[in-house]
């Protein structure tokens, strides 16, 4: 709540007490020494008379023998009536102030000059409790509508602080983390939010496949990710994020079966629609959509699960029989990319226009993924134990991925606990970290990013896939 309190602001004046006769007389005379402050009259009554009237002197005369008032009005008061010299006290509180003067005390340093755009002020009030982590606020002034815009490194937020958590103090932790990737790689972001981290590496030419609980904050990074250009190469789901990415680790059946029973002369890679009958017999497959395919309006109440497309990136032989198939189940080609056919190629702006072409297809997330963002400082090294045994080392290509996990740290813990805590989670050890310390958060409270790659422990050996896949 707003402590109006603050607002207060006391002031120790002097006054004349002059007979009511002689009041207007008096004012005339003091024109220019009198108390001069917006809506508040210089003249005022005597609590102790009702024969007199205080007349309440400027700040500018700070002496009980009025000596910063010239002479010859002193006389002239003088010769118009005896007058007594008090101190006088007056307190402007909260409802005195105007909407400027209020937003120069709450706002920090330089903001009022915004003042202008400002519509709404909000203050947040209690702790975040609620399963999407979203802050409750009151609304101060202005307009009771939460939703704006922000703009970050060259990138522009849609969102409703109402309904999505958002961090304008983190603008330099999502540059710092961004700058260590590289247009091409393959990005998991299991905490998207409304796409802080995957809107800027996606404009930086990395493919992003972006998850969040939250159904919100999903519908407003496809809306963030349509205003910034990259919705090619932003994939979202809205998921549990153990479930996100144990999915995205799953070799697909299709892959199996082709690399143990079908002759392949010919392979084109494409995004595919699951088989609808793989849906019904599978009831936790990965749910994704392309931003290019269709995405809720952020102001409807509806689920971004059900307009979502189950996604499964899978080989596709180029027989006519295997085409048949296909038409058969009734599968059909996503647009990713934002072209039509069954190309699929990813779009390429002038900046990463010199770098290697990729298709979307080509990025089988099973065997290869650059960087996971675990932006949940809360809770997020909880998260780690949903790497144990993930990646299958059969398919996997190149290194490891690097993890990189906010957390908490307090005054009673260390790096080292903090680590021990991963390490546990993992069921493995890291080796090689880097912690970086972000910012604090209260006194005895700072928020880091532990990054380290993901220990090959977390391997799974699976012998039995071919066997699987024949039976």
């Amino acid at each position: 709540m707003l402590d109006e309190s603050k607002f207060e602001e006391h002031f120790k004046l002097w006054a004349l007490r002059i007979p009511c006769p002689q009041c207007k007389a008096a004012t005339r005379i003091l024109n220019g020494y009198l108390l001069d402050k917006p809506r508040v009259k210089p003249v005022t009554e005597d609590p102790s008379c009702p024969k007199s009237r205080y007349l309440v002197l400027s700040e500018k005369v700070r002496s009980q023998d009025l000596s910063e008032i010239p002479e010859e009005k002193l006389d002239e008061l003088k010769g118009l009536c005896e007058f007594e010299v008090l101190p006088y006290s007056l307190t402007l509180g909260y409802s005195y102030w105007s909407a400027d003067q209020v937003l120069k005390q709450i706002l920090p340093p330089g903001v009022e000059k915004n003042y202008p755009r400002i519509k709404t002020i909000v203050n947040k009030v209690g702790t975040i409790t609620n399963e999407f982590r979203v802050p409750e606020f009151e609304v101060l002034a202005g307009e009771h509508d939460m939703i704006t815009e922000v703009k970050q490194y060259g990138a522009t937020f849609k969102l409703d602080y109402s309904l999505v958590y958002w961090n304008s103090r983190l603008e330099h932790e999502h540059r710092r983390l961004v700058s260590q990737f590289r247009a091409g790689e393959t990005i998991c972001d299991m905490f998207a939010g409304v796409g802080p981290f995957a809107i800027p590496a996606a404009q930086k030419g990395c493919i992003v496949y972006a998850n969040d609980l939250n159904p919100d904050s999903i519908n407003y990074l496809g809306v963030n990710a349509k205003i910034n250009k990259v919705g090619d190469r932003i994939f979202l789901y809205n998921m549990d994020a153990r479930k996100f990415m144990s999915q995205m680790m799953e070799v697909p059946s299709s892959e199996i079966k082709l690399e143990s029973n079908v002759p392949i002369l010919e392979t084109c890679e494409t995004c595919k629609i699951q088989d609808h009958t793989d849906l019904n017999s599978e009831n936790e497959r990965l749910t994704g959509h392309s931003v290019n395919s269709s995405v809720e309006n952020p102001q409807s109440s509806g689920s971004v699960t059900n307009a979502a497309t189950s996604l499964i990136a899978v080989k596709r032989s180029s027989s006519s029989s295997h085409e048949e198939n296909e038409n058969v189940h009734g599968t059909g080609i996503i647009e990713c990319g934002g072209t039509e056919g069954s190309t699929n190629k990813r779009k390429r702006d002038s900046q990463i226009s010199n770098t290697k072409t990729t298709h979307i297809s080509d990025t089988k997330t099973w065997e290869h993924i650059d960087h996971v963002i675990m932006n949940l400082p809360a809770s997020a090294i909880q998260f780690l134990d949903a790497f144990r045994g993930l990646i299958r080392r059969k398919y996997w290509k190149g290194p490891l991925p690097w993890i990189h996990c906010y957390c908490f740290i307090r005054a009673t813990e260390t790096p080292e606990s903090i680590i021990a805590n991963a390490e546990s989670a993992l069921n493995a050890h890291i080796q090689d970290s880097i912690f970086h310390k972000v910012r604090d958060v209260a006194p005895n409270k700072a928020m880091f990013c532990l990054s380290f790659r993901l220990p090959e422990a977390c391997f799974v050996e699976d012998n039995t896939i071919l066997d699987d896949a024949t039976v």
